[in-house]
């Protein structure tokens, strides 16, 4: 199809040079504000987690002044001496509980249990002992251990 054309119009462009001015303007200002707005939201998320770390901090000095505020009865403290120190009164028996202790036929003496026990049982210097042993019963070299002296 052919266009039709208007005598003595001329064709207009397809953007104004008002068009073109906003268009720049707009950009322009698009531009400008895109880093600071960037810096803002980022600023917005530190204030937050900052304002999260403030409030847990107000929570452990609440809790700590809690406990101050125990640690400051007699009666808590002598409470945490008697568990935690296992300290008595003055006319009171203290005692340990501990677990049943095994028959005396059920335990075997104690050269023969340090081979048999696992290593994380027994204590450093069972490890030490053995190793001397273990040592001693070796059999020396071949080749005139200690050297002879010479005269």
């Amino acid at each position: 199809m052919a266009k039709w054309r208007i005598p003595g119009l001329a064709a207009r462009p397809r953007f104004t040079s008002r068009a073109t001015v906003l268009v720049l303007v707009l950009c322009s200002l698009v531009a400008i504000l895109a880093y600071p707005a960037r810096q803002y939201i980022a600023q917005r998320g530190e204030i937050a987690q900052q304002r999260a770390r403030a409030e847990h901090a107000r929570q452990q000095v609440d809790e700590l002044r809690r406990e101050k505020a125990r640690w400051q009865d007699p009666e808590y403290v002598k409470a945490q001496a008697r568990q935690r120190l296992h300290y008595a009164l003055p006319g009171e028996t203290p005692f340990v509980s501990v677990g049943p202790r095994p028959a005396a036929g059920d335990r075997p003496s104690s050269a023969d249990a340090a081979p048999g026990q696992p290593k994380a049982l027994r204590p450093w210097y069972t490890t030490l002992w053995d190793s001397v042993d273990a040592a001693d019963a070796a059999a020396p070299p071949a080749r005139g251990w200690p050297p002879a002296e010479r005269p």
